[in-house]
């Protein structure tokens, strides 16, 4: 069954804007529990714009469903990990110039310093993911660094949905779900878990939640954003209602 990881940087967004105590990362992690979330997403990025070091470590200790740590793929971060044994580790790319991560992982272009690192988390008993775009050569080389997950990028897809305003029939959005399905394919017969994220939202999750074999969407910002309005216990209820009801049909 589909499953929903929630992403809850955004809610440290909201505080490090003042600098202060709250809103709490941990709390949002538990009323994300409490909607139906099946686990916890935050990215520990290495100029620590949203997620602190502290976060972490405390929902580590507080979160009862799986976290999932997103990070570069460095020395520290495989450190902080190691340490603190996340259900799951995601190898990202990272710039300080970027708003929010703009494109997959070059797994094949480091092939030999990942695989390092993927044996690092392995050690620890940390499974690994890689966030990448939807490339066949990208996932057969996820595949030989030993990564157990490939998450991929449905940033183009999202971006063709709303160019063609939200019409999931058009050439382009089919162009780029065709895209991440072959991708998917190829991930689960390399043996790896399919997962899938970047810029999902209300409008446009059930396309891709309806993918075969699909396991895991990852989304952030859309339900934090709409937790504004609602709550964010009832963001994510609704959230995994539309996935679980897209997934039903696809089957």
């Amino acid at each position: 069954m589909i499953e929903l990881g929630v992403n809850i940087d955004h809610v440290a967004t909201l505080r490090q804007a003042r600098r202060t105590w709250e809103p709490d990362p941990a709390w949002a992690a538990m009323e994300a529990h409490l909607g139906g979330a099946d686990g916890i997403t935050v990215h520990l990025r290495e100029d620590r714009r949203h997620i602190q070091d502290e976060d972490v470590r405390r929902l580590r200790e507080l979160t009862q469903i799986k976290l999932n740590l997103e990070m570069a793929a460095t020395d520290e971060m495989v450190g902080i990990a190691c340490a603190l044994k996340p259900e799951m580790a995601m190898l990202v790319p990272e710039g300080r110039h970027e708003v929010t991560t703009e494109g997959g992982l070059d797994v094949l272009a480091q092939e030999g310093r990942l695989k390092d690192v993927v044996a690092r988390l392995a050690d620890a008993g940390i499974v690994t993911s890689v966030f990448i775009d939807a490339e066949l050569e990208q996932v057969e080389a996820a595949a030989r660094i030993g990564a157990r997950v490939c998450e991929i990028h449905t940033g183009p897809y999202a971006h063709a949905f709303h160019a063609a305003g939200r019409d999931a029939q058009s050439a382009a959005v089919v162009e780029q779900i065709d895209k991440v399905c072959r991708a998917g394919e190829a991930i689960r017969a390399l043996g790896m878990r399919f997962n899938a994220g970047h810029a999902l939202n209300y409008y446009n999750v059930q396309p891709i939640a309806r993918l075969p074999g699909v396991r895991e969407l990852h989304i952030g910002h859309a339900i934090v954003s709409r937790s504004v309005f609602t709550g964010l216990r009832e963001a994510v209820r609704e959230m995994k209602r539309l996935m679980r009801e897209a997934a039903g049909a696809g089957r």
